[in-house]
């Protein structure tokens, strides 16, 4: 085989790799600008009927530009933030072990939507030293195959690659395990040894703008969180 000059390597690199990757982005930002559709629909479906169970429950959306939304159910507050970036996987990720990728390589190129779960005080009364958690990311590849990595209902409900296409109808059942997940991920009073002693100035702040650190989790790893519900 004839060897390929530089010029023409840098070409067959742009035309195969950066088109493959401008195509995961599009459809990545068009699986987002989706969710946030169904996000909206899903919140005005809801509100009138918690509304009536209770006006003090809030669920509500907000748009915070191109790649954020938020959604507040109750006391939580769900971050979903796009990356602009497109990744691949380490080799030793269990995506190579699928057919679907090692017959195509660059299906594994995917985009990612993240999903953050924090308290809405921490944001309301300006907790700056409060804790969110990582509790999902949404891959999306150049074919709309998706799965997702996370906690729970997240992580083995949506991780059929070969096969799970994104559509509203997957979007949907995306967000509602998504606020089922933080509704059921409460918020534990953190060990009594971690806050037995607290210095003048972090009273001081505590008073000013409650800068005493919360998280659902104080004190432990998320990564440790158990799986199961009780």
């Amino acid at each position: 085989m004839e060897k390929q000059s530089p010029r023409e390597l840098i070409l067959k690199t742009l035309r195969e790799k950066s088109t493959m990757k401008q195509d995961v982005y599009d459809n990545t930002f068009k699986a987002f600008k989706l969710m946030k559709s169904v996000a909206k629909a899903l919140v005005a479906e809801y509100k009138a009927e918690i509304a009536a169970i209770d006006k003090r429950v809030v669920i509500e959306y907000r748009d915070k530009g191109e790649f954020e939304f938020e959604l507040r159910v109750a006391g939580d507050l769900l971050i979903f933030a796009m990356h602009t970036n497109i990744f691949d996987f380490d080799k030793t990720h269990q995506i190579w072990k699928s057919s679907y990728v090692k017959d195509e390589p660059s299906r594994s190129f995917c985009g990612i939507i993240n999903i953050y779960n924090f308290l809405n005080d921490s944001f309301l009364y300006n907790r700056i030293n409060d804790l969110g958690y990582v509790i999902g990311r949404v891959f999306v590849n150049k074919e709309n195959h998706y799965f997702i990595e996370g906690k729970r209902q997240l992580g083995f409900l949506y991780n059929d690659f070969v096969h799970a296409v994104i559509d509203a109808k997957a979007v949907r059942s995306v967000l509602e395990s998504t606020i089922l997940y933080c509704l059921n991920f409460d918020l534990f009073t953190p060990p009594f040894d971690a806050i037995k002693e607290v210095s003048v100035s972090d009273m001081q702040a505590a008073t000013e703008s409650m800068q005493i650190k919360t998280g659902k989790r104080l004190g432990f790893r998320f990564q440790v969180d158990s799986d199961e519900i009780d």
